[in-house]
């Protein structure tokens, strides 16, 4: 199964480290050419107007980098999109100020969603009141809850654990406390679990 949340991680460090690279470089070149050609040294200001090569090179380099950038991002948002056939479904409602989870068997719990380890889990999202934030950091995992409206995520449940759920817009007053956890368990806890009423 594959990792969106090493595909995200690998994104950013792309755009960070090639962001620095250019930072460094334009910023030398810049201390480079305000020695070389200052007022002393080059009284006349030098035309470089015409020098095609260098009016392509400024084009098609950036260009590259751009499209190197989309195409790390497009890749990786595809990668949360895309759900593996099998998933374990939870619908998730979002009111102020909890997060109720929806089981396949109809079992419900609120403020605490458990799954088991090993499995893709698509989170089906919408809103009962207000625009709710539904957010996994450890995920990567972003997603408006909208009233009305479904949305949907998905991760990939590959370590044991609790992980927070929390609220990224402003929900009213009691938005600050309004968090969840992820709870991933081995599968017979999960069955178990699920069997309890």
């Amino acid at each position: 199964m594959e990792n969106v949340v090493r595909n995200v991680d690998r994104t950013f460090i792309y755009i960070i480290g090639v962001s620095l690279i250019l930072l460094t470089f334009i910023t030398g070149l810049m201390i480079y050419f305000l020695i070389r050609y200052r007022a002393e040294r080059n009284p006349v200001a030098s035309d470089i107007r015409g020098n095609w090569p260098l009016e392509l090179a400024w084009t098609i380099i950036p260009l590259i980098i751009a499209m190197s950038m989309f195409y790390l991002g497009w890749q990786s948002f595809l990668g949360l999109r895309n759900v593996p056939p099998g998933a374990l479904n939870i619908d998730v409602h979002a009111m102020q100020f909890v997060y109720l989870f929806k089981y396949p068997n109809n079992k419900e719990s609120e403020n605490l969603c458990v799954v088991p380890r090993g499995r893709p889990v698509k989170f089906t999202i919408t809103s009962e009141d207000v625009l709710h934030g539904f957010y996994l950091p450890a995920f990567r995992i972003k997603m408006d809850a909208i009233k009305g409206m479904k949305t949907y995520t998905w991760l990939y449940a590959d370590k044991l654990g609790e992980y927070s759920i929390l609220c990224t817009q402003f929900c009213g007053i009691g938005h600050a406390d309004m968090h969840a956890v992820l709870k991933i368990v081995p599968e017979p806890e999960y069955e178990k679990w699920l069997s309890d009423k």
